[in-house]
């Protein structure tokens, strides 16, 4: 294997970490930021569903400037920026402080998640391999760190600047120095890009569609646990503060866990029997998070559910990548909007109706929606996750 598709696997899991950790610090201080900018009940919902709205502006922004400029120029760029934005979003007074800073970290981060996933699949189909749950693994230890330093962050009461600011950084230099090896594909003659941008405008959106519901209804299980796991173990499961912080953290040590062998699992299994796998395992952590009748029950079905759902992610960007291998960028822009629909959905869904009705009853919608998965397995190709040898794109591998 070449040493630079080596240092660039590496590098790119550098940033998939670094993401993790920043996304982790934000969503498991969400309580903290309500309290700091006297948020309501009624308008959280508005400030969580904003986040998602603008990161899928900057995903599909992302989809047309790659066209132009390469990911890796994208992702150098906007890493730096979403790490100061999490710390603008929690060094304000005002509640406009907290918005303007919100809405930055937003449309930096679909912007940070296309170019990343990007070059993922870029990276796995070179290898000729599963590698890429092996990337959002090293988000999930990204996210265990950040859940980590929340923890101390709610134990010893510090501020979110407090927090923030030295997380900020270290986090910004390991960024910018992991940079320096991303590999990228480079424009060796024009009539090879412009093929591709033919390809790409004629890129229909049918058969993308099954992957997009996937990624949705992931996302819709993800952005409960991430919004919503904090206030459910502290209002419902009545845990104190600094327990309310430990689901996303045991949530993200399970992900860690499963990607971390998912691989291997894609190789010998096929990508779809693992993913049907997962959706029935998220789906049982739901079940137990609605029944749980204590913190450390709840805490098991979060547990769970990262088994779960670790999964069907990275393995629905594969597939995207896999079904349209001359227009994967374009492919895995529009599939990352759907991210943002989970998100932008799960929220205010899960919120509403645990306000209008019951907390419990609202982890069941995601817990059917995971379920629906099952519908769309067969999208994910046959029993192999071989792709050949070669790049999607007819371009030269290049370090940065």
């Amino acid at each position: 294997m070449d040493a630079r598709l080596r240092r660039g696997r590496a590098s790119l899991a550098v940033s998939f970490f670094v993401q993790g950790a920043v996304f982790a610090l934000l969503v498991t201080r969400i309580p903290a930021l309500q309290d700091r900018y006297g948020i309501s009940n009624a308008l959280l919902p508005v400030f969580l569903a904003a986040v998602p709205i603008l990161a899928g502006v900057g995903s599909v922004t992302t989809e047309h400037v790659v066209k132009r400029v390469r990911p890796t120029v994208v992702l150098r760029c906007v890493q730096p920026v979403v790490c100061l934005a999490l710390l603008a979003s929690g060094s304000g007074s005002r509640l406009w402080e907290c918005a303007a800073g919100l809405a930055l970290f937003g449309i930096t981060v679909g912007a940070l998640d296309a170019s990343m996933n990007m070059l993922g699949v870029s990276l796995q189909r070179a290898y000729g391999r599963s590698i890429m749950l092996g990337f959002h693994a090293a988000y999930s230890l990204g996210g265990i760190v950040g859940a980590s330093l929340a923890w101390v962050g709610a134990h010893w009461h510090l501020s979110l600047a407090a927090l923030y600011a030295p997380s900020v950084v270290v986090l910004i230099p390991v960024a910018v120095v992991a940079g320096r090896w991303f590999v990228d594909e480079q424009p060796q003659v024009a009539e090879a890009l412009q093929e591709e941008e033919r390809t790409a405008a004629a890129l229909s959106f049918r058969p993308l569609l099954p992957l997009c519901f996937v990624m949705a209804f992931a996302y819709i299980g993800d952005s409960t646990v991430s919004n919503w796991s904090a206030k459910y173990l502290q209002d419902i499961l009545h845990s104190s503060e600094q327990l309310s912080t430990v689901p996303y953290n045991v949530y993200m040590v399970t992900t860690l866990l499963g990607r971390a062998v998912g691989d291997l699992g894609v190789r010998r299994f096929g990508p779809a029997p693992v993913v049907r796998f997962g959706s029935v395992l998220a789906a049982c952590g739901f079940a137990v998070v609605a029944a749980a009748t204590g913190p450390w029950m709840g805490m098991l079905g979060f547990t769970v559910l990262g088994f779960g759902l670790c999964v069907i992610v990275p393995q629905t960007f594969a597939a995207a990548g896999r079904l349209f291998p001359q227009a994967s960028d374009t492919a895995i822009a529009r599939l990352n909007v759907f991210n943002y629909v989970g998100f932008l959905v799960g929220s205010p869904l899960v919120g509403g109706l645990g306000d209008a009705w019951s907390y419990r009853g609202a982890m069941l919608v995601p817990m059917v929606l995971v379920l629906a998965t099952l519908l769309y397995a067969r999208s994910f190709g046959g029993k192999t996750d071989r792709y050949g040898v070669g790049h999607e794109r007819a371009r030269a591998v290049d370090v940065g």
